[in-house]
């Protein structure tokens, strides 16, 4: 497992370097290690170093992802390399209230440095960078960083003037897209990228295995290769596979949100669901409640309740189907506009059956069914907005509505867990109807069709 503490990217020169302002070189090595380094570790951070020496031209796509990617960020401006200002600009246009510039106090650059409020320090006599200098740089630097900490974990960040005013187009919709929105925008070889989708579809977890291999250190990838990877491991059911990969990701990647949540989803597949509840929790409880996170808790759950009650533990089942509905209930209140979690919030509430369950399922029906019908209006439907509409057909007891989406559905299957996951939930509301003497005979012939959909390769 990854460290818990945030990351750091410092984005500084390496050795000596000439000082613009004609005075002698800089000892950045120093001012990193007597001052940058003891700070961000005194703020709680693990550390990730750059140099714009080695960005080259074009400017290497690993070292943008690192920049991107990390919590929080300290940039040296004094050099006045474009390089840097170029890669500032990238970050304050996404994560600007997790960024801190910094500049030599008597470099006078061309950079707008109090634009970005940039934290000055002094480089001492003949740029000597004494103790002296390193404890005062390093002082300012754990106050800021500090509270750029505290802001974060209160959630008082801004969120980036850029990304607001950037359209649905721009920005996926809702979390669950992300993963996918993410494979089809990784910019990487088509080659690579073909093979992947191939070994998903035809090869199997050995071709996949193969393409890991040629990978070699994963250091030396592109993160969206790395993405894709585990995305396709996760397509062929290759839980252990996942986890192993993940081992060997760089820790950049394993802190990522996305990254965390597929490693819990592969996690309660193998049965380690205290792990993934655990991983899970984290995440809410750093990022805020997201449809994405609390769906996937909520499926760990509803897992667990169908083990327990499988087991006749009654009182512990009843349990877990309450934890199960809370998480889908609040992933969907986190955001409306994902029908996944509402879907599966009011199937649950079906199956418990209790007045109150009625009631709030009565409450929420109408609105995942407005939430699904807005993304069909507006978005490239998918498998899953099919497959709540099938959903919401069967509780609505209306067959003739149920045969036409579920044709929709199968057509649009992507991965064979996703038909596996609808059967068995329609499984769970013909059992429990069954129990309370409704049965209806139609319900069995909509879930053979989704399993045999799940068996057949795409």
């Amino acid at each position: 497992m990854p460290s818990d503490s945030p990351l750091c990217f410092v984005l500084m020169p390496f050795g000596s370097k000439a000082d613009p302002s004609g005075a002698p070189n800089l000892d950045f090595d120093l001012i990193y290690e007597q001052a940058i380094k003891p700070a961000t570790e005194r703020a709680g951070m693990d550390l990730v170093r750059g140099c714009e020496e080695r960005f080259g031209n074009p400017i290497q796509l690993s070292t943008i992802d690192w920049l991107l990617l990390c919590d929080f960020a300290v940039v040296d401006l004094t050099t006045d390399d474009p390089n840097v200002f170029y890669l500032l600009g990238m970050r304050n246009a996404v994560r600007a209230d997790s960024t801190i510039a910094i500049l030599a106090a008597h470099h006078a650059s061309r950079f707008a440095a109090s634009f970005v409020g940039a934290l000055s320090y002094e480089p001492g006599p003949n740029n000597s960078f004494t103790s002296r200098e390193a404890s005062l740089l390093q002082e300012s630097l754990v106050a800021r960083l500090v509270e750029l900490r505290k802001a974060a974990a209160n959630r008082e960040a801004k969120n980036s003037a850029v990304l607001q005013m950037l359209d649905g187009d721009r920005v996926p919709e809702i979390a669950r897209l992300k993963t996918d929105v993410f494979r089809d925008r990784a910019r990487y070889s088509n080659e690579l990228k073909s093979a992947l989708a191939l070994a998903r579809t035809k090869g199997g977890a050995s071709e996949l295995e193969r393409i890991e291999k040629r990978l070699g250190r994963l250091d030396d990838n592109e993160i969206g290769v790395l993405i894709d990877l585990l995305l396709s491991y996760r397509a062929v059911s290759a839980w252990e596979n996942m986890l192993h990969l993940f081992d060997r990701m760089p820790a950049i990647l394993q802190r990522t949100v996305l990254v965390r949540e597929q490693y819990a989803f592969a996690l309660n597949r193998l049965g380690r669901w205290q792990e993934a509840v655990t991983i899970l929790a984290e995440v809410v409880a750093e990022h805020g409640p997201s449809s994405e996170t609390l769906a996937i808790l909520g499926r760990v759950y509803k897992d667990l309740w169908v083990k327990t009650e499988k087991s006749g533990n009654a009182s512990l089942a009843d349990e877990h189907l309450g934890k199960a509905i809370d998480c889908y209930v609040r992933g969907f209140e986190a955001d409306w506009r994902d029908a996944y979690p509402g879907i599966n919030a009011v199937t649950l509430l079906d199956i418990q059956g209790t007045p109150e369950a009625e009631r709030k399922k009565t409450e929420l029906l109408p609105i995942v069914m407005f939430a699904v019908q807005q993304r069909l209006k507006r978005t490239q439907p998918d498998y899953w907005d099919y497959a709540t509409l099938v959903e919401m057909a069967v509780l609505g007891s209306v067959e003739k509505e149920a045969r036409s989406r579920l044709s929709d559905a199968l057509s649009h299957v992507r991965e064979a867990w996703e038909p596996e996951a609808t059967a068995n939930n329609l499984s769970l509301i013909s059992s429990a109807r069954k129990k309370r003497g409704f049965n209806q005979p139609w319900f069995d012939d909509i879930i053979s069709s989704l399993k045999s959909r799940a068996s057949r390769p795409k």
